[in-house]
C-alpha cells in the first residue's frame, strides 16, 4: 500500500514520538533506522526516536549508541536485563513526550512508509488510536498463520467486555490521552494487545499489507507464542475457569446416574466380576479431567502470584540521549 505524503499538520510545533522495541537486532537496526529517518525527515513535526535495548546479547547497543550519537532526535533506554518484548513497551511508554506515539518493530516488517498514513488518519478521524491491521502476512508459514487467526477468534469469543481487533499487532499511533491511560495499567502479566484495546476511546483501523523480516530472524518461538497467547487468555478472561466448573458438574450427575444404575443393576442381577476395563478408562478420564482443572487453577494462582509481589516491570540501566 503507497504512503500518502500530503500530511496535513495542524500545528507544526506537535512532537510526534516513535517507540522502536530492540532485542537481538544487529543485522536490521541500521536499516531500521534508515528507513524511519528518510520519512519523517519530509513531515512537518517534531520527532522523538525512543529505541528500547531489551537485554540485547549483541551487537544492538552498540549500533543503537552510534546510532545516537549522530541523530539528536534519538534516545536509547537500555534495560538491566531481557524482560520481553511487553514489558519493553511498556518502558518507552512510560518515557515517551510526544503529543503522540508511533510503535514499530525494528525488522520492518511494519513499514515506516505509514507513517504518514497513520498521521493522516489521527488527525482526519480525531481517534484516539490508529491501529495497524494487516490484510497479507508475507513470510510467515501456514501454520503461524492459521494459529494466529485461531487465537482472535478463541479470546474475542471468551474475553470479558473487550474485543481485540483480528490480524493486529503493535504497530499503531495513539494520542496523549491514551498514552497516559495506559501508563496507568501496571499489572505484571501484561499482554499489550488487550490493553491497547481495553482502554477503550475512539479506535480505528488502518489496513496495509505486512512485508516479512527485512533482516534476521524472529525471536518469537512457537512456545512463546503459546505463552503470550495464555497471557492474553487468562488477562482477559475468567471462562477457563468457568468451563473447570461446568466439566466438573456435568460430571458429577453423570457419575451420580452412573452410581444409581450399578447400585440398581447389582440389587436387581447380583455381583458381575467384569468391568475392570471401563472402570480403568473412567478413573483416567476423571484423573485428567482433574489435572487440567487444576492446571487452569495454576494458571490464574501464578498470575495472582506475580500481581501480589509487586515488582517493577522493569528496570533501566542507562538512557542515552542528547
Amino acid at each position: 500500500m503507497p504512503a500518502r505524503k500530503n500530511v496535513k499538520a495542524i500545528n507544526k510545533k506537535e512532537t510526534i514520538s516513535i517507540l522502536v522495541p530492540c532485542y537481538n537486532e544487529q543485522e536490521v537496526i541500521d536499516l531500521c533506522h534508515k528507513e524511519i529517518t528518510s520519512i519523517i525527515d519530509n513531515l512537518p513535526y517534531n520527532f522523538e526516536i525512543i529505541y528500547i535495548n531489551d537485554g540485547s546479547s549483541d551487537e544492538t547497543l552498540d549500533k543503537l549508541q552510534k546510532i545516537q550519537k549522530k541523530d539528536e532526535r534519538v534516545i536509547v533506554i537500555n534495560l538491566s536485563r531481557n524482560f520481553g518484548k511487553e514489558a519493553a513497551m511498556t518502558a518507552g511508554i512510560d518515557n515517551v513526550s510526544g503529543d503522540a506515539l508511533i510503535i514499530l518493530d525494528a525488522d520492518l516488517q511494519d513499514p515506516p512508509a505509514l507513517i504518514p498514513d497513520l498521521i493522516n488518519m489521527w488527525k482526519e478521524t480525531n481517534a484516539d488510536v490508529v491501529y495497524g491491521q494487516r490484510l497479507v502476512r508475507e513470510g510467515e508459514t501456514w501454520f503461524k498463520k492459521f494459529t494466529a487467526n485461531g487465537f482472535y477468534k478463541v479470546i474475542n469469543f471468551i474475553a470479558s467486555n473487550v474485543e481485540i481487533p483480528r490480524n493486529t499487532g503493535d504497530f499503531r499511533l495513539m494520542n496523549r490521552r491514551a498514552i497516559d491511560a495506559l501508563i496507568q495499567l501496571r499489572e505484571k502479566h501484561r499482554f499489550m494487545k488487550g490493553l491497547f484495546a481495553w482502554i477503550g476511546y475512539k479506535q480505528v483501523a488502518l489496513q496495509y499489507n505486512r512485508a516479512p523480516r527485512a533482516a534476521g530472524e524472529t525471536k518469537w518461538s512457537y512456545v512463546g507464542l503459546w505463552k503470550l497467547a495464555m497471557e492474553g487468555i487468562a488477562g482477559f478472561s475468567t471462562t477457563p475457569l468457568r468451563v473447570a466448573s461446568f466439566f466438573g458438574l456435568i460430571i458429577s450427575i453423570l457419575s451420580f446416574i452412573f452410581a444409581a444404575y450399578i447400585t440398581i443393576r447389582t440389587i436387581i442381577f447380583g455381583i458381575d466380576v467384569p468391568g475392570w476395563a471401563t472402570l480403568t478408562v473412567m478413573i483416567s478420564f476423571f484423573s485428567g479431567i482433574q489435572l487440567l482443572s487444576i492446571g487452569i487453577l495454576g494458571e490464574y494462582i501464578g498470575r495472582i502470584f506475580g500481581e501480589v509481589k509487586k515488582r517493577p516491570l522493569y528496570f533501566i540501566e542507562n538512557i542515552y540521549k542528547k
